[in-house]
């Protein structure tokens, strides 16, 4: 959906309504505060502002204090490169770069082309996010794997042109594996350019407990999408909700300071998706299906400590929906979370 100008008008008007609210929840304070070196923008963390015509967001996240983007070049040509790399180094941003991986040869020219630009914007990485949600995505066990080693094909195509360039690729944990076998995969790959784009979040959708996905993660970390989960049950299993920093039930102090303890400089890409939440349905045999192998294994015990978990952390406000409500609703809902995930970083954490 493109905004029409007047309802861009309209979504304006909300948003300087919104940096004015109480409590000190301006999404535009950060104009007037000290730059969060560390934090980055990502474009599933502002979905909704980026529906409204020529959006920007280096621009945009620029002006809330924010030291890193990521963001891509549809048409990586000569002017678009060094148009886009004049704004960040004049922002002093630090860029990351989101690519398309190759699925066979043909790809390959275009995906040199990309991380060329890439490196040519002094991106901090390339990022991929290669998966869906596999209890959706696939009906039988045999379409999970044929979509595993197409993901590990691209890799493989992919590898020689990242190390041609000196240009590493962050592989986000984007529900469509769990974090053991993500990391096996990598330790086989056994390439200084292929790491992982830690997801702070996604993993609960595969009943993992956070602090193991990080462990098992985190030797390969290069770069990280930030955000606080809230849980409620339903029906068919839980629902999983990205919330403002702070409010859900991780414990982001503690996992910025693992990650940080790794390597001082990583970026935090700040990713409150605003949506509907989104339902993980454990009670149902689809569920299962791409588990029922021993090659991926989803125990007992971890959906019996994730289910202890939705009991023990009820959400502490109702969870986020988009669903009825009107375009400058939505956008304040955004804006308000986003707010208060920035006031949080600046008062807890070290970015």
């Amino acid at each position: 959906m493109i905004v029409t100008r007047r309802e861009m008008l309209r979504l304006a008007g909300v948003s300087m309504a919104a940096a004015a609210g109480a409590g000190g929840s301006s999404i535009l304070a950060g104009q007037t505060k000290s730059t969060l070196r560390l934090m980055g923008a990502t474009p599933a963390g502002f979905a909704v502002r980026g529906h409204i015509a020529n959006f920007d967001i280096v621009e945009y996240t620029h002006g809330l204090g924010l030291g890193a983007v990521q963001t891509s070049l549809p048409k990586p040509t000569p002017e678009a490169i060094a148009a886009l790399r004049k704004k960040l180094e004049s922002y002093e941003m630090r860029p990351i770069m989101g690519v398309r991986l190759p699925k066979d040869t043909g790809d390959v020219d275009a995906f040199d082309a990309a991380v060329r630009a890439a490196k040519e914007v002094n991106a901090i990485c390339v990022h991929a996010a290669m998966t869906g949600r596999r209890y959706e995505d696939f009906d039988t066990l045999a379409a999970f794997q044929a979509s595993f080693a197409q993901n590990k094909k691209s890799v493989t195509l992919a590898e020689p042109i990242l190390r041609k360039h000196k240009v590493k690729l962050a592989i986000e944990n984007h529900k469509g594996w769990r974090s053991a076998e993500q990391a096996a995969w990598l330790k086989s790959v056994g390439s200084e350019f292929i790491g992982v784009t830690f997801d702070f979040g996604n993993n609960l959708s595969l009943c993992e407990d956070p602090a193991e996905t990080l462990k098992n993660l985190l030797p390969y970390v290069m770069y990280c999408h930030i955000k606080d989960m809230a849980v409620e049950p339903y029906e068919d299993g839980f629902l999983l909700s990205e919330v403002a920093l702070g409010e859900g039930l991780l414990d982001i102090p503690g996992m910025v300071g693992t990650l940080q303890a790794k390597d001082p400089t990583i970026v935090m890409g700040l990713e409150f998706i605003a949506r509907d939440p989104l339902k993980i349905p454990v009670f149902t045999d689809k569920y299962w299906v791409s588990f029922s192998d021993p090659s991926s294994p989803l125990p007992g015990s971890d959906l019996a400590r994730t289910l202890v978990t939705v009991k023990k952390h009820p959400p502490k406000a109702p969870l986020p929906h988009l669903t009825g409500l009107a375009p400058e609703a939505q956008l304040k809902l955004e804006d308000g979370h986003i707010a208060r995930s920035l006031e949080f970083a600046r008062a807890h954490l070290h970015v």
